[in-house]
């Protein structure tokens, strides 16, 4: 990409009321690794340049909402292995399925955020 923008890192922040929870969930069942933390506020490292940071909404200055309207869309290696570690550490996990040609399945984080988990490769199917 030219011009003016060269996004060099990118995070995405989430507010939770539940933070204490979210935190367990990113840490401790996805298995992120912590690149930052305060008192309030982890950033954790997802891939190289991309990290995910999640925030106590009740001491950031944005509130928390209710997860409609955002996924989180990560693209991984084996699909079905992921679904089955997930599974098998007691987390929701939602049906395989095949969408635009690609295997994928969702869970959702402590505020109802979707994340979705996807391998192969994308069509316009």
């Amino acid at each position: 990409m030219g011009g003016v923008l060269e996004v060099e890192r990118t995070n995405t922040v989430l507010y939770f009321e539940r933070w204490t929870e979210a935190v367990a969930f990113y840490r401790d069942v996805l298995g992120f690794t912590v690149a930052f933390e305060n008192d309030w506020f982890i950033e954790f490292a997802v891939h190289a340049g991309s990290f995910l940071s999640v925030a106590d909404a009740s001491r950031a200055s944005i509130r928390a909402g209710d997860g409609a309207g955002l996924t989180l869309s990560w693209q991984v290696a084996d699909v079905d292995a992921v679904r089955t570690s997930l599974r098998d550490a007691g987390t929701d996990v939602g049906e395989s399925a095949t969408r635009f040609g690609a295997r994928v399945f969702d869970v959702f984080d402590p505020a109802g955020n979707r994340i979705e988990f996807w391998s192969g490769s994308l069509t316009d199917g």
